[in-house]
């Protein structure tokens, strides 16, 4: 499950709890929000790809070779 939270500064605080997210340390991190809109650098500056909770279910959102983005679930 991910917790999400806005900062004063308009920064997302994601919090990963360990199970899910496939990672095998997983710290939190913040990515800057500007309106509704997140720049893909920050999303992929830890790797190139991210899991996305979204209710029950779990997505990947990989960045390829040729810079494009593609969501799985």
């Amino acid at each position: 499950m991910t917790d999400r939270a806005y900062n004063d500064g308009g920064m997302v605080e994601e919090l990963k709890a360990d199970g899910w997210s496939g990672e095998a340390n997983c710290a939190p991190r913040s990515i800057r929000m500007v309106d509704d809109q997140l720049d893909s650098r920050e999303i992929f500056a830890a790797g190139r790809l991210v899991t996305i909770a979204h209710g029950e279910h779990r997505y990947q959102l990989r960045l390829t070779a040729q810079n494009k983005l593609i969501l799985t679930k």
